[in-house]
């Protein structure tokens, strides 16, 4: 099938992404929304269906309150690419890969429908869009959940070549880079702000902290370190001497960066408890 390009402005070509949620805004009752990231605003989406084909199905790990959270990416092509984003262990996402799994053939549109449950859950019930028969699989304890996300995935990607879309599989998240890991793991043990980090990269021109020169995370990392001690000690000399003692020449001698930041923070708590 040919696809006719419609020509003049237009909106960028990117996913639209929604999530699963039953809650209620402006006294509307909604089950799926779009966030509007720059202005931090949740836009409920009143339809409660999308019908297209489904092109591929993806585990994403995304970071929450300093934990990564695993999430499950549902993508289907339509009148745009959409993104359904919903939590791994969720009933949406559990009864959504109960009726995938019966699927043999995904060339064919299929409309996926949000229902609400009791207690503000949101489950998934799949329809095949041409004969609008409901795709039902009974529930049981004993499923393995990973090993039907690898059944549905190998299916789409035989079948990457009949569907209008042609997305490329993704099995599982690409690997944390060395600098992106360490910056996380030191900002989550000092409890250091994310926003602050992300606004430090913007001056950089950045958004990643694999893209920069060792030197500006060393700075980055010291910067937070600091942030930290900032209310531990009397005089922001001391806090500076002991981190260069405590923390870099530790870990130049061979120290563990994180045990050598872990100690030195114990000890400037200590310092500060025994002043009091």
């Amino acid at each position: 099938m040919v696809t006719q390009i419609k020509l003049g402005l237009c909106n960028p070509p990117e996913p639209i992404y929604l999530y699963v949620k039953n809650a209620e805004l402006g006294g509307e009752s909604y089950l799926w929304y779009h966030y509007d990231i720059g202005k931090e605003k949740t836009i409920p989406v009143p339809q409660r269906a999308l019908t297209g084909y489904l092109s591929e199905l993806r585990l994403t790990t995304k970071e929450f309150k300093g934990k990564d959270n695993l999430k499950l990416d549902i993508v289907v092509s339509a009148d745009e690419l959409y993104v359904i984003r919903t939590g791994i262990e969720t009933n949406f996402a559990k009864s959504f890969l109960l009726a995938a799994s019966l699927i043999q053939d995904f060339s064919k549109p299929l409309i996926i429908v949000a229902n609400a449950g009791d207690e503000n859950t949101v489950f998934c019930n799949l329809y095949d869009a041409a004969s609008k028969t409901k795709i039902y699989r009974e529930w049981s304890r004993d499923l393995d959940w990973a090993a039907i996300i690898h059944d549905i995935q190998i299916l789409l990607a035989g079948n990457s070549s009949t569907t209008p879309s042609t997305p490329k599989l993704s099995v599982v998240p690409q690997p944390v880079h060395p600098q992106d890991l360490r910056v996380k793991n030191i900002r989550t043990l000092l409890d250091y702000p994310l926003d602050l980090v992300r606004e430090w990269l913007q001056f950089q021109d950045t958004n990643s902290p694999s893209q920069l020169h060792i030197s500006k995370i060393d700075e980055l990392v010291k910067t937070m370190c600091l942030a930290w001690a900032s209310d531990k000690c009397d005089h922001p000399n001391h806090a500076e001497s002991s981190y260069q003692k405590e923390v870099i020449d530790a870990v130049a001698s061979g120290a563990d960066e994180l045990a050598a930041i872990s100690a030195w923070m114990q000890e400037l708590q200590t310092a500060k408890t025994g002043a009091v």
